[in-house]
């Protein structure tokens, strides 16, 4: 069982690479579960549900989310109906939308998704910690493959993460920062961990804006209005090798794809 997870796709450019390359990627690296981190779908922050929908027709069966789910107020109805887009479970309790979903990959193997956002920067509602064993668990019941994409700045959280799931999930994989780290590996248990996944959109950029107004406002400190660059292209994720009876990962690589 391969499964392809695609880091945080940014604006146009990193959407057009996923509708472009994405059914292709799939048929040459043998993929029969892809994964999409979306949450800056939407010129460079947030989701749409139309948005949603091009990512899901292009090849990916689950999208995950972020700290920006809400930037777009319309995504709140969709992902109250939506069982294929998923947002942080530890956002708000109230909030629309669930934080694990099982959906059946081509072969019709059900594939567990879990969606956590980290503490440091990003003040969830409540702490993974309090959810995630009960979130494993619960995708667990329908299938002993579970991917965990943990959306977090902090290295030492997702790190930590991994090895609190080592044997328990196929892989807990990183976004949130957009550059892609290189400490793949298989723990002990047979859990695939990864930092984070990259970014796939424009790399000529400051994680996917224009540099010169990302150096602006920090330079000054004063409110800039944010614009996604657009040289650089490139598709960034992981591709994990799994076994579909145990969940048990036995290989991960880096994916890093010029469009």
């Amino acid at each position: 069982m391969r499964i392809l997870f695609i880091g945080d796709v940014v604006g146009r450019p990193g959407r057009t690479a996923v509708e472009e390359r994405l059914p292709g990627l799939r048929a040459e690296l043998g993929v029969a579960f892809c994964i999409v981190n979306a949450e800056n779908v939407a010129d460079g922050i947030g989701i749409t549900p139309k948005l949603a929908e091009r990512l899901l027709a292009a090849g990916a069966d689950v999208l995950t989310l972020g700290n920006h789910t809400w930037r777009r107020s319309e995504i709140g109805p969709y992902l109250g109906t939506s069982s294929r887009v998923i947002r942080p479970a530890n956002l708000a309790a109230g909030s629309p939308g669930r934080g694990v979903t099982v959906v059946p990959a081509q072969d019709g193997t059900r594939v567990g998704v879990v969606n956590v956002l980290g503490s440091l920067f990003l003040d969830p509602a409540r702490s993974m910690w309090e959810i995630v064993d009960e979130l494993v668990e619960e995708a667990q019941r329908e299938t002993p493959l579970v991917v965990v994409d943990v959306h977090a700045e902090a290295t030492s959280e997702k790190v930590a993460l991994a090895f609190w799931l080592d044997g328990r999930a196929t892989a807990v994989l990183g976004t949130h920062t957009h550059v892609q780290t290189s400490d793949a590996r298989i723990l002990p248990g047979g859990t695939a961990a990864l930092t984070d996944v990259g970014m796939t959109g424009p790399h000529d950029s400051v994680i996917g804006v224009e540099p010169r107004l990302a150096i602006q406002r920090m330079r000054t400190g004063m409110p800039v209005r944010f614009e996604t660059a657009q040289g650089g292209v490139r598709i960034e994720g992981a591709l994990v090798d799994c076994d579909a009876a145990t969940g048990r990962a036995t290989s991960i690589e880096l994916v890093r794809v010029p469009a």
